[in-house]
C-alpha cells in the first residue's frame, strides 16, 4: 500500500471509535421491570433451566449464534508469527464478515500460548460461552494437532478457517475449472506449492473428492517432499512420493493443475509452459500472487487461472464459505463439522457459478454480464444467493451424517 492508503487504513481502525466491533442488547431494557427481568431476579429461571439441562443454553441465551474467532498470533495473513494481540484487527476482521455475511455474533479471543497444549486447555476453558470455534492464524504444523484434539475433546462445531474454509473454496473453483477444460479429477496430476495448513488441508479434501493420492505433488520450501527426505513433519510425511523429481521446474512437467498457497512470484512462465495443456492454475498467495495473471495468459493461452485477489477474474475467498458453513452447523445443532458437510459446501458453491447471476452482483462489479466459464468459475462474494443456499445443504449433511442435534426449530 502507498503511504495515503496506509494512512486510510489507519484512520479507518481509528474513527470514530477504535477497532470494528461492539456489542448490542437484544431486549428491551427502558423500565424497571425490563431490568428485573434482564437482571436479577428474572435472569434466576433460565439459571435454574441450563443447570438443570445444559443444551437449555441454546434457548435462553445467545451460544446458539456466538462463534468465537480465536488466534495465538502466530501466522498472522502474511505478516507470520506477529503474537496474539498484533493479530486482534484481523479477528475483528473476521467477526465483521461473520455478521454481515451470516449474521453471526462473534466475540474475537487473542491467546497467548506459543505451545499447542497451552492453547487448547485456554479454548477448552472457554467453550461453553460458544456455539462454534473458527480457529485462526495459527502456524502449521501445530494447526493440524490444535484443531484435531479440540474437536475430539468439544461437542460444539471447530474450524480452522486457514485449513478448511481454504480446501473448500479451492475445491469448488477446482472442480469447475476442471469441467470446463475437459478434465476429471481422478486422472489429473496436481503440483500444490505450499505444504502448511491450506496446502495439506486442500490435498486431504481433493482426496476425499476422487484425486488419487499418488497423482499429486507437494513442494515446500525444500523442494519436493519425496520419500528420501529426512526431514518431513508427520503431516507432509504423509504425501510423500517415491520420485526422482526434486526441483519445482521438475514437478510442473506435465501437471495438469497447479495450486499455490506459498509466495509472491515463486512461479515462472517457464514452469508454466512445461504443463500439460489447457493447464489450471490457482496461485492464491496474497496480496501478490504466485505469478502475476497477466503474465501467465501470456505465457498460455489454453489456461485457467485464479487468483486470492478480488481484483483479478476468479477470486478464492474464504467468505464463500466460512460464513455459510458456520450458519448451517450452528443451525443444525451440528457437534462436530464432517467431510460430509465441506463437500455439500463444495458442491452447492461451484452449482452456483452455474445458474444466472442476480443484477444486484452484477451491478456491486459494475459488470453487464457474466456467464460460467474460464472467467467465472466461482460465484462472487455479495452473492445472495449463498446464504439462501450453502447452509442449508450444509445442515442437510450434518443431519445425513448423523451430528446434528436440532437445538433450534
Amino acid at each position: 500500500m502507498n503511504e495515503e492508503d496506509k494512512k486510510r487504513a489507519l484512520d479507518y481502525h481509528r474513527y470514530p471509535s477504535p477497532g470494528k466491533i461492539g456489542t448490542n442488547i437484544t431486549k428491551p431494557c427502558n423500565t424497571q421491570d425490563d431490568l428485573c427481568m434482564a437482571y436479577t431476579p428474572g435472569v434466576a429461571e433460565p439459571v435454574r433451566a441450563i443447570a438443570e439441562d445444559p443444551e437449555m443454553a441454546y434457548d435462553y441465551t445467545a451460544k446458539g449464534n456466538l462463534v468465537g474467532v480465536i488466534t495465538n498470533g502466530s501466522a498472522v495473513l502474511g505478516l507470520g508469527n506477529v503474537g496474539a494481540l498484533a493479530g486482534k484487527p484481523v479477528m475483528e476482521g473476521k467477526a465483521v464478515l461473520f455478521k454481515r455475511f451470516s449474521d453471526i455474533d462473534v466475540f474475537d479471543i487473542e491467546v497467548n500460548a506459543d505451545i499447542p497444549k497451552d492453547f487448547i486447555d485456554t479454548v477448552v476453558r472457554i467453550a461453553p460461552t460458544f456455539g462454534g470455534i473458527n480457529l485462526e492464524d495459527i502456524k502449521a504444523p501445530e494447526c493440524f494437532e490444535i484443531e484435531r484434539t479440540l474437536d475430539s475433546m468439544l461437542d460444539i462445531p471447530v474450524f480452522h478457517d486457514d485449513q478448511h474454509g481454504t480446501a473448500i473454496i479451492i475445491a469448488a473453483g477446482l472442480l469447475n475449472a476442471l469441467e470446463l477444460q475437459d478434465k476429471n479429477i481422478e486422472d489429473v496430476r496436481i503440483v500444490c506449492m505450499g505444504a502448511g495448513a491450506a496446502g495439506i488441508a486442500s490435498m486431504r479434501l481433493l482426496q476425499g473428492l476422487g484425486a488419487p493420492k499418488d497423482n499429486m505433488i507437494l513442494l515446500d520450501r525444500n523442494g519436493v517432499i519425496h520419500a528420501g527426505r529426512d526431514d518431513l513433519n508427520i503431516y507432509k510425511a504423509e504425501f510423500a512420493l517415491q520420485t526422482d523429481r526434486r526441483t519445482s521446474l521438475d514437478a510442473m512437467q506435465g501437471a495438469d493443475v497447479f495450486i499455490g498457497v506459498s509466495g509472491p512470484d515463486l512461479l515462472t512462465p517457464e514452469m508454466i509452459s512445461v504443463m500439460a495443456a489447457r493447464p489450471i492454475v490457482f496461485a492464491l498467495s496474497n496480496p501478490n500472487p504466485e505469478i502475476n495473471p497477466q503474465l501467465a495468459r501470456q505465457t498460455r493461452d489454453d489456461l485457467i487461472i485464479a487468483t486470492g485477489r478480488s481484483d483479478y477474474p476468479n477470486q478464492v475467498n474464504n467468505v464463500l464459505g466460512f460464513p455459510y458453513i458456520f450458519r448451517g452447523a450452528l443451525d443444525s445443532g451440528a457437534t462436530t463439522i464432517t467431510q460430509e458437510m465441506h463437500i455439500a459446501a463444495v458442491d452447492e458453491i461451484r452449482k452456483l457459478a452455474k445458474e444466472p447471476v442476480p443484477r444486484e452482483v452484477l451491478d456491486a462489479y459494475g459488470l453487464d454480464k457474466l456467464t460460467f466459464g474460464p472467467d467465472y468459475i466461482i460465484p462472487k462474494p455479495v452473492d445472495p444467493r449463498l446464504i439462501e443456499r450453502v447452509p442449508v445443504a450444509v445442515a442437510k449433511a450434518a443431519i445425513e451424517s448423523g451430528v446434528a442435534k436440532h437445538h433450534h426449530e
